[in-house]
């Protein structure tokens, strides 16, 4: 299998330093050589790869910006480019990791005790140990703060009540961060697979995301210790930060998928040949579609670099997250609908990856705050109106 070049038609690569071309070179290649093979079969069987996790570890792609405790201490563009080749591989693959260091990794080393951190931290970073982040539940997404699974305190413990639901990663987790209310608000906890009266039970019947475990857990007088409660986690706001940290890795990770989708209807174009034994390529309708992804595409990679140096700057609000999310998922999803369209009838066989993505993407789109909830964010950052109800 030859190695993948990417898409860079605008010298993009002359933005980055030696370190993070090496970074996005060993992504690259992990996913030409260990994800490319499998994932077709995993995707239609519904299968999330599970033997390629302790590579993934060993890599240093789990909480790769990170530092301590094991991390690999890269910075955020590289963590990004590390986003964006995997989900060249698959969405599911990405989500996986994504949720692994900035749902599960970030709360607990930004809120966690240090007790907290040595106990889960170094086993989170190689995959010893998996975990999710338990925030939606079945009548409340778009809008966290209508939670409500409670955590009452007893004693030295506290007791959760509630369901969450959406939850990657969550039959195959260790340790899950889990958000209640409290009588003095919001409040993570961290539950352990084996906690009496908390189970987890996988959602099937998924048309996207199908290489990807999704659960619902449930919480019945579920008694943690208050050593299981994250010191530091105090509010919704808490929990709006990890997602902001988890919507970064999105807004580069869609990047793979769409520039996938691309080279792949770009190649075939100029392969498949019709009308008097002429290229597709040829056509005017067809280098158009080509020359908007390509647009797009380059458009899409400047703002994720962009956003990623503001990040390592300490200058990246969570809206620049919002615009990054909402207009690199929004590209990655036409893009997989043009390359769709460009294959024709071959577009929907699995020979190809482009239904794949265009399914994935669909999901991609909704979770991590909908498309619709970043145009409030953003028409609230520009107009200082919120426009939430």
């Amino acid at each position: 299998m030859g190695t993948y070049r990417g898409v860079d038609f605008m010298h993009i690569d002359s933005l980055l330093n030696e370190d993070e071309k090496l970074v996005r070179r060993t992504a690259r290649q992990f996913v030409d050589d260990r994800v490319m093979p499998l994932i077709k079969d995993c995707y239609n069987a519904g299968r999330f790869p599970a033997e390629l996790v302790a590579e993934m570890g060993e890599l240093g792609f789990f909480g790769a910006n990170l530092e301590g405790y094991g991390c690999a201490g890269m910075s955020s563009l590289e963590y990004g480019l590390i986003m964006q080749e995997l989900e060249r591989g698959d969405s599911g693959l990405r989500s996986f990791v994504s949720v692994q260091g900035a749902l599960v990794m970030y709360p607990i080393m930004t809120y966690g005790s240090n007790e907290q951190r040595q106990t889960y931290l170094p086993k989170l970073a190689t995959g010893e140990m998996v975990g999710c982040f338990g925030l939606t539940e079945p009548g409340f997404g778009s809008n966290p703060g209508g939670m409500t699974t409670t955590a009452r305190r007893d004693g030295d413990a506290w007791v959760l009540n509630g369901e969450k639901t959406w939850i990657t990663n969550g039959s195959v987790a260790v340790v899950a961060v889990v958000w209640a209310r409290t009588p003095e608000g919001v409040r993570g906890f961290l539950v352990e697979k084996g906690d009496p009266g908390y189970t987890a039970s996988d959602i099937h019947g998924k048309l996207s995301m199908r290489a990807s475990v999704t659960s619902s857990l449930a919480l019945v007088d579920c008694r943690v210790g208050e050593d299981r409660r994250l010191p530091d986690a105090v509010g919704l706001k808490s929990a709006l930060a990890c997602l902001s940290q988890a919507r970064f890795g999105i807004g580069w990770g869609v990047l793979g998928a769409a520039m996938d989708c691309f080279e792949t209807a770009r190649q075939y174009c100029i392969a498949r040949k019709q009308f008097d034994d002429r290229p597709i390529a040829s056509h005017q309708l067809v280098q158009e579609k080509l020359a908007w992804m390509v647009t797009e595409i380059t458009k899409a990679q400047l703002l994720a670099i962009h956003c990623g140096r503001l990040k390592d700057a300490g200058k990246l609000d969570f809206a620049h997250v919002s615009m990054l999310k909402r207009n690199n998922v929004g590209m990655a999803l036409e893009c997989a609908r043009l390359s769709r369209d460009l294959l024709g009838a071959n577009g929907i066989i699995d020979d190809y990856p482009i239904m794949r993505h265009m399914c994935n993407l669909e999901t991609v789109k909704t979770y991590e705050g909908t498309d619709h909830i970043h145009a409030l964010v953003l028409g609230e950052r520009v107009t200082g109106i919120p426009a939430y109800r």
